[in-house]
């Protein structure tokens, strides 16, 4: 009997060490869950922004107006510092990462905390001023209703409990 492969996880490129954020930095990551999927290769590597076409380095952007959902539904707006409307590449995002996802089958993602497309529980409030508020980004909305269980950096262990019980 052949063994299958084992199942993909999508990782925000910056926890990877992926200079892609907004400032051209990264979040690179280090935790025995994630140095574990990696030697499996078991890991796809996605940031939404840039794989949208969004430069970096570029201005900081946050949802304005509304939630992830109420930008998807065209009734809030995400903007960069400068007051750029900037919508329709997370837009562009969320759905390049929610076809990623449904190509490789993939059922569990870690995302950035804290940012408009990745953060899973946290997003900074629209103000440019450092707060943040429950909500999340627009591919982790995009992706829970796709049924993807989507976690932040800070919850590898929940991440790899829910990867292995969806292949048990």
């Amino acid at each position: 009997m052949l063994k299958s492969a084992p199942p993909k996880v999508l990782v925000s490129g910056c926890l990877l060490g992926q200079p892609v954020r907004y400032d051209g930095s990264h979040k690179g990551a280090q935790h025995a869950v994630l140095d574990r999927w990696l030697a499996r290769q078991q890991v796809v590597s996605l940031c939404p922004e840039t794989a949208a076409g969004l430069p970096t380095p570029r201005l900081p952007a946050e949802i304005v107006g509304g939630t992830s959902m109420a930008v998807l539904r065209q009734a809030a707006q995400v903007r960069d510092s400068a007051g750029n409307d900037v919508t329709a590449a997370f837009v562009l995002g969320a759905q390049l990462a929610l076809l990623l996802v449904q190509r490789h089958g993939i059922r569990v993602a870690v995302l950035k905390e804290f940012s408009p497309t990745c953060g899973s529980s946290q997003i900074y409030d629209g103000q440019f001023a450092g707060h943040t508020v429950p909500g999340e980004g627009l591919a982790c909305s995009l992706l829970r209703q796709a049924g993807v269980a989507v976690f932040s950096e800070t919850q590898w262990e929940a991440a790899a409990a829910q990867l292995e019980a969806y292949a048990a």
